[in-house]
């Protein structure tokens, strides 16, 4: 079964249900996975503010997910 994350998904949601992908926001500079903002703010959010293209972010963490 294919695991599918969204750009409408907060990161607290995505680290609640993924934990493992940890790693592949922290390597794209987003270091604040627990702080109360990123428990809120959408990926499409987080991408903007750290700059990144918010559909290679969905790819990279996508494509983590169902290696």
């Amino acid at each position: 079964m294919e695991v599918k994350a969204t750009k409408d998904m907060t990161i607290g949601q995505l680290i609640s249900c993924y934990p493992h992908v940890a790693p592949v926001l922290m390597q794209i500079g987003m270091h604040c996975l627990g702080c109360p903002s990123a428990q809120a703010e959408t990926l499409e959010e987080a991408a903007m503010v750290h700059g990144i293209d918010a559909d290679l972010l969905m790819e990279k963490i996508n494509a983590f997910l169902n290696q």
